[in-house]
């Protein structure tokens, strides 16, 4: 039985990352190990981890296909505060599936996606 998911995201600045996550988006660094490159974040109910490249994958900067999608029952004020501390990918908006949402990147071009359903 599956219990929950943590994605654990490759970067090759693990200072800025952490300052990124804990400054810019008000998540607590948990725990962390300079010496194995890897990181511990929470908030919330949300955790995510961070870890330096691996030496034997090659591969030169962090890509990932998708996103990370964070549902919220505050996003105007995440948006408020985010809008001009982050690059946005696209401004606050209500779609017709039901969501009001935003998306930005972090400081390694991972896509952050802050959404709440647009009838709370």
């Amino acid at each position: 039985m599956l219990r929950k998911l943590t994605p654990m995201l490759e970067t090759p600045e693990l200072a800025e990352t952490i300052s990124f996550y804990t400054k810019v988006l008000g998540f607590t660094c948990n725990n962390r190990s300079d010496e194995m490159g890897w990181a511990h974040l929470s908030m919330d109910d949300v955790e995510i981890m961070f870890s330096r490249p691996n030496e034997h994958r090659n591969i030169p900067q962090p890509i990932m296909s998708g996103s990370l999608y964070l549902y919220t029952d505050q996003v105007e004020e995440i948006w408020a505060k985010l809008k001009d501390q982050c690059a946005v990918c696209y401004p606050l908006e209500t779609f017709e599936y039901g969501m009001r949402e935003f998306a930005v990147f972090d400081n390694n071009g991972y896509l952050l996606q802050f959404g709440q359903d647009s009838n709370e």
